[in-house]
């Protein structure tokens, strides 16, 4: 089992940005791997937790607290009632796919080892950054990986049952395609998807299926991709322009008045005669 969290600091001592230091540790070995990101949020976990595998395997267990990034404070979806699942955040639902169980810590205190690791860091790291002229990030993370074999090396202990847990990455297991943002969308008639403000075309034929999964890796890039392949496809820069509608043409309503000598209307044409034979007469 490892212990994952996030620690929000003055890393650089002002020397550069506040930033954040994912940081992980071995429950058995107390063996740790942690890397600097400028937020606390889905892509560094995932990016972070990739890394952690590349280098160590998959673990069997994450100890994780309740941030909204570990833990969905969603309701869950009809689907997702009527198959009896909770609501899964995006790293929830990438460590299912990689078959991890997550537990959620009720307290810091719960987590009291990360949370110790953290405050020594505070201390021997920002020294040991201070003297060797640390102020980035890039350079904080260039950093880390001579120290911290060293910082292993001293402090690890070995585990009371002798043997590696983590699970090896199976063959043909894309990490990309798992530790990424998954949104599922739906293709208009068009064969165009919006997603997060902005319009794909798709290029190519996307399946009987109408829907599409919209991919955001952690190095930026965007895949599209339905069941079966990623689609080839291009962002639309500038929406068409929509034809411009004539405005209908305005029909001048004709009214209908009768002559003079109609009968309806010969009472009212008698008295105007009668009243302008009147006022002839009195002027």
């Amino acid at each position: 089992m490892i212990q994952m969290d996030g620690s929000h600091h003055d890393w650089f001592e002002g020397r550069g940005p506040k930033c954040v230091l994912m940081g992980y540790i071995d429950d058995a070995t107390s063996e740790v791997f942690a890397w600097f990101y400028e937020y606390e949020g889905t892509m560094p976990a995932m990016d972070s937790f990739k890394r952690y595998v590349k280098k160590y395997g998959i673990p069997q267990m994450a100890y994780l607290d309740k941030h909204p990034t570990y833990k969905s404070l969603k309701k869950p979806t009809v689907e997702e009632q009527l198959k009896n699942e909770k609501a899964l955040s995006q790293f929830e639902r990438a460590l299912k796919e990689l078959g991890v169980n997550v537990k959620h810590a009720h307290s810091p205190q719960a987590k009291g080892r990360i949370e110790r690791l953290f405050r020594t860091f505070q201390d021997r790291v920002i020294k040991e950054m201070r003297l060797a002229g640390v102020n980035t990030i890039e350079e904080g993370n260039k950093f880390l990986g001579g120290y911290l074999p060293k910082y292993n090396k001293r402090f690890g202990v070995e585990a009371e049952e002798k043997g590696d847990m983590h699970r090896e990455v199976p063959d043909g297991l894309d990490l990309e395609r798992i530790l990424c943002k998954k949104t599922g969308r739906t293709v208009r008639n068009d064969n165009t998807v919006a997603h997060d403000k902005r319009l794909y075309q798709i290029e190519e034929y996307a399946g009987t299926k109408k829907k599409v999964v919209v991919e955001e890796r952690t190095d930026g890039k965007i895949v599209i991709a339905n069941s079966e392949k990623s689609l080839r496809y291009k962002e639309i820069k500038e929406r068409p322009e929509k034809p411009v509608k004539r405005p209908a043409k305005t029909r001048v309503k004709r009214i209908n008045r009768p002559r003079e000598d109609h009968p309806w209307k010969k009472p009212s044409y008698e008295r105007r005669i009668r009243k302008e034979a009147l006022e002839t007469v009195c002027c």
